[in-house]
């Protein structure tokens, strides 16, 4: 018994020592060798090479690509058809969880510049009509058509720019957009004037 276990150890340590000797420089195989050795490109470099041999490469996102943690794409295209359909589209947040703090410092970092601080169409690229801008914003306040306008119009007009404003959609979030269409609606709902109660009261009849 006590050879056996003599010769198991110096099987073992013999094992042992042939398995760790050496430097392994054979990495194995790669599952996916494409995956495990794609080739670098910088992100301007140009990608002629790559399509003389027939690879299919632009350097964006696939379509329908969702970033991490963001909402579902806004799906509704950039057409007078979309614009239309847009007005039947509600805000997909809960307006009561909605961090009002951060909502308005979207706000005044992306759109106070033009519809000013407090959202009367006044910001410092506009000045009345003193500053650099060449036409007036729309004043959220004080304009009846911007405090008619349904919130989804709105987030389309952000999503893919409308007149002279420019899309919203690269500096802004699916949910950060939403964010500020919220904030703007609330701040109008504390200027837009009550609706008249209706007579509840019967006509006499005669």
């Amino acid at each position: 018994m006590k050879k056996l276990l003599i010769i198991a150890g110096i099987i073992s340590t013999a094992i042992t020592v042939t398995s760790c000797g050496g430097v392994r420089r054979d990495p194995g195989r790669a599952y996916m060798p494409d995956m495990s050795y794609s080739r670098a490109y910088e992100t301007y470099a140009s990608t002629q090479a790559l399509k003389d041999a027939n690879i299919n490469y632009n350097a964006k996102p696939v379509d329908g690509t969702i970033a991490r943690g963001d909402m579902f794409p806004y799906t509704l295209k950039n057409d007078s058809t979309g614009y239309a359909q847009s007005a039947t589209v509600t805000n997909p947040l809960d307006t009561a969880t909605i961090d009002k703090t951060e909502a308005e410092r979207l706000y005044l970092i992306n759109c106070g510049i033009c519809h000013g601080t407090k959202l009367d169409g006044n910001g410092p690229l506009w000045k009345g009509g003193d500053g650099p801008f060449p036409a007036a914003p729309r004043n959220f306040v004080g304009d009846a058509v911007m405090l008619k306008m349904p919130e989804g119009t709105m987030f389309h007009s952000v999503t893919y720019g409308k007149n002279t404003m420019g899309s919203y959609a690269s500096q802004l979030s699916t949910k950060q957009r939403w964010m500020v269409i919220s904030y703007i609606k609330a701040k109008q709902a504390k200027v837009a004037p009550a609706a008249p109660a209706a007579d509840t009261t019967a006509k006499a009849k005669p």
